[in-house]
């Protein structure tokens, strides 16, 4: 008999892939630490976007994958880069003409715009903590400013500035000239205007622990590596952190690709021992501009979750991680009902089969069974024709529909019907373009009305599926899609929409009768 384990050896699920790789890194001894250590980065330079959480959320898809194989303890660290100067002001946060005081700044010494946490890097970090606890990961957070003030990156600093002309060197070859010239690993903070400062560093005193530079007044100054008075450039700081903490596993963007033999070189210069990478490919927005923070373009988290539940965005953040996937709001529905299919196939399967089931991942293996006994995309077309103003409008159909069903007994259902009206009307409504149909569309609706007028059998999908699948080849439509989508644009107003059959049975054979006579007198096309 198969056991989970050597089932999840032999998987292609990409998440057990990834932490094979990890475990082989372990195979003749333990870490010394006690732990595998999988970390995620995170810039707070601006509000987190869905991005940040969908590198937690395959992350986490691969630590889970690793308890399965191992029985090292885990564990997973993120980690903020809270003392990066504040570079350019970010386009969608509130008091911009005060941010641009602060420029050049740590980021947890800019006020917090929006005067709610002792810093705008707080907010950030807090923003963050919030996002990724209402998907109730397991994490311990580091910010980069406590790790670097508290002393726990001295030792790695001292290291770096004597071994400095190595990092150096690592460095220099893979900067411009002109950037050479004035490039150092180390930034000070100047104890004046405390900003992190770009500036030549005069001389490194590897015994001391020291470097001197010109401050921004023109005075020579030095100062301790040690203590949150100087950082590393955000470069050198990837591979020192990966020393310091002895980092088994992190992934990032393909923007960060070119960087990696930089990132691995400093690691090992500072005795560290590079750790697995996963590259994935980047989110775009509508445009397909790749998602930026400044800009806060693309979907944010808070958005998704208007709109749909916390599972269907991780079902979408599994999906094929090294392709770059459009982000918008035109995606959810589809991902709602993908990962409820995944949910309805997972108990007949084998453990094989379980284990590239997304759902797995998304639940490690405590999966739950699905109640949405109607897809999303049904209930869109729901709200559309029933005018629903809220959730409870849609339930008198779903009843008749699925009698069993009810709020209470089905909750993920009642949640979906309340996400399914706010994006009919956010979304859909705006854009419904109904036409009037052509003269052979109309025959052939005039037809399904009939038949459904003489109807005298159960409301069932199937029958009433396969009913206006034969109205379709009986009025030669070829292809019989150009049938559907004719139902679609005419009765809904929209290009694409559900099984027709299953549509009927929901809304009601009479209900769905008067909707064609209406359609075919015109009325939804003036509306």
């Amino acid at each position: 008999m198969t056991t989970l384990r050597d089932a999840a050896m032999q998987s292609k699920a990409w998440p057990f892939e990834e932490a094979r790789r990890v475990l082989k890194r372990y195979e003749k001894k333990d870490p010394d630490k006690g732990y595998v250590l999988f970390e995620t980065g995170y810039g707070p330079s601006g509000l987190p976007h869905i991005g940040t959480f969908g590198e937690v959320a395959r992350t986490t898809m691969i630590r889970r994958a690793f308890q399965i194989i191992s029985d090292i303890p885990t564990r997973l660290f993120c980690f903020s880069d809270d003392m990066d100067g504040m570079r350019k002001v970010p386009e969608n946060v509130p008091n911009q003409d005060m941010l641009k005081q602060h420029l050049q700044e740590p980021l947890t010494t800019v006020p917090d715009p929006f005067g709610e946490y002792d810093s705008f890097g707080g907010h950030n970090n807090a923003m963050l903590r919030r996002f990724l606890d209402t998907f109730g990961f397991e994490y311990e957070f580091i910010s980069a400013t406590e790790f670097y003030k508290s002393g726990q990156f001295d030792d790695t600093l001292l290291l770096a500035a004597e071994r400095y002309d190595a990092i150096m060197e690592v460095m220099l070859a893979s900067l411009r000239e002109e950037r050479q010239q004035t490039y150092s690993c180390f930034l000070p903070i100047s104890p004046k205007t405390g900003k992190v400062l770009y500036v030549p560093i005069k001389h490194v005193d590897a015994k001391n622990g020291t470097i001197t530079f010109d401050d921004e007044d023109g005075v020579e100054t030095t100062l301790p590596v040690t203590g949150g008075q100087v950082k590393l450039q955000w470069k050198p700081d990837f591979g020192a952190r990966w020393a310091a903490l002895d980092v088994d596993f992190e992934m990032y963007g393909k923007d960060h690709s070119t960087n990696t033999p930089i990132y691995d070189g400093i690691c090992r210069i500072l005795g560290g021992r590079a750790p697995e990478h996963f590259t994935y490919e980047l989110f775009l927005d509508q445009h397909g501009q790749k998602i930026s923070k400044s800009k806060g373009n693309g979907l944010s988290i808070d958005e998704w979750l208007t709109y749909a539940a916390t599972e269907s965005l991780s079902y979408f953040m599994y999906q094929k991680p090294k392709t770059a996937k459009r982000m918008y709001f035109d995606v959810i529905p589809k991902a709602v009902d993908e990962y409820h299919q995944q949910l309805r196939a997972y108990p007949d399967q084998t453990v094989d089969q379980q284990l590239a089931n997304p759902v797995w991942h998304i639940h490690g293996g405590e999966v739950p069974a699905s109640d949405m006994v109607v897809p999303f995309q049904m209930l869109l077309n729901l709200a559309s024709v029933a005018g629903a103003k809220d959730k409870d409008g849609l339930w008198g159909f779903i009843r008749r529909y699925a009698p069993e069903a009810s709020p209470k007994t089905h909750p993920g259902l009642d949640q979906a019907a309340g996400f399914a009206v706010r994006y009919f009307t956010d979304f859909v409504a705006p854009t419904r373009t109904f036409r009037a149909p052509t003269e052979v569309e109309r025959r052939a609706m005039e037809d399904l009305a009939g038949r459904l007028a003489a109807w005298d059998q159960l409301a069932d999908p199937e029958a009433l599926q396969s009913m206006v699948f034969a109205i379709g080849k009986d009025h030669g439509f070829e292809p019989l899609r150009d049938w559907f989508a004719a139902l679609y644009q005419v009765l809904l107003g929209a290009d694409q929409g559900p099984r027709f059959g299953g549509f009927i049975a929901l809304y009601g054979i009479d209900e769905t009768r008067a909707l064609i006579e209406k359609a075919l007198a015109g009325e939804l096309a003036e509306a």
